[in-house]
């Protein structure tokens, strides 16, 4: 060995206090160094050189971080949150790919047909099912793992919901941009999506992951249904995206927020939640 561990990098290791990298070139060097560990054997408790072999084995054995949590790290998300991003099932690329293909046939549709109602009617639909999809037992691989995370249920329901939300907005806002002759038009699908995602999570406590978004999105087909069979002839939109309709939609957003937010505690329940 050309160079050894300095003194005192050997008392900061000892003590537990050296930090990386210098702890993992200390660990590195140890390991091959019979010097330095007869220094640290001989003037230290000899336990330190155990701990510090354990604490090198469990940081061999974690797992590599993804490319999408390397990026979550790198914009400042904690650790354990990004993990728990990484692992939401519904924002691996299979989903991902498929939201971009039916958005895609949506958008070609709407200008081959002059009209926007497929796309308006079929986006709010998008963020909903996401949002089903990325937590509780029947859809997500990670369910047990999430369940002992030392998380309160509802603050991870949120990471999950907001991630999913972000990931389906701006592929559906991108789409919404190739419909540049539609105007602000092709943006009414925004406050539906907010009050269908909010509705299916406050329903989600009594009615179960499944059965809330289902019920959420049938109720949203349904009233498309009613709208267009009370339309009239001159009504360029249907009523879900006119004022009017817009107006209805942010209420329905802020009543199902103050209720999910009222029956949070709920999230944590073993029966009907998402645990």
């Amino acid at each position: 060995m050309s160079w050894h561990v300095a003194e005192e990098d050997l008392r900061a290791y000892a003590r537990g206090e050296l930090q990386p990298p210098l702890l993992w070139s200390a660990d590195t060097h140890l390991a091959g160094c019979a010097e330095c560990r007869a220094v640290l054997a001989s003037g230290w408790d000899s336990g330190v050189l155990e701990a510090a072999w354990e604490r090198l084995d469990a940081e061999l054995d974690a797992p590599r971080p993804r490319p999408f949590e390397r990026l979550l790290l790198r914009l400042g998300v904690a650790g354990h949150t990004a993990r728990l991003l990484a692992a939401t099932p519904v924002l691996r690329r299979s989903w991902l790919t498929a939201v971009a293909l039916v958005l895609a046939m949506s958008v070609l549709t709407a200008r081959a047909g002059h009209s926007t109602t497929l796309f308006l009617a079929l986006t709010p639909l998008l963020p909903l099912a996401g949002v089903a999809l990325s937590y509780g037992p029947v859809a997500d691989p990670t369910y047990e793992m999430t369940v002992v995370s030392p998380l309160h249920g509802f603050r991870l329901l949120m990471i999950r919901t907001v991630a999913v939300l972000a990931a389906a907005l701006a592929l559906t806002g991108l789409a919404g941009l190739a419909l540049p002759g539609f105007g602000l038009g092709a943006f009414t699908w925004l406050l539906p999506a907010l009050a269908l995602t909010a509705t299916g999570l406050a329903l989600t406590p009594r009615l179960g992951p499944v059965t809330a978004p289902a019920l959420a999105g049938g109720g949203w087909v349904a009233l498309l249904l009613v709208a267009e069979a009370a339309r009239n002839p001159g009504d360029h939109a249907l009523a879900p995206f006119t004022a009017t309709g817009q107006g209805v939609a942010a209420g329905v957003t802020a009543l199902a927020a103050g209720l999910l937010f009222l029956i949070r505690d709920r999230f944590d329940q073993s029966t009907g939640g998402v645990r």
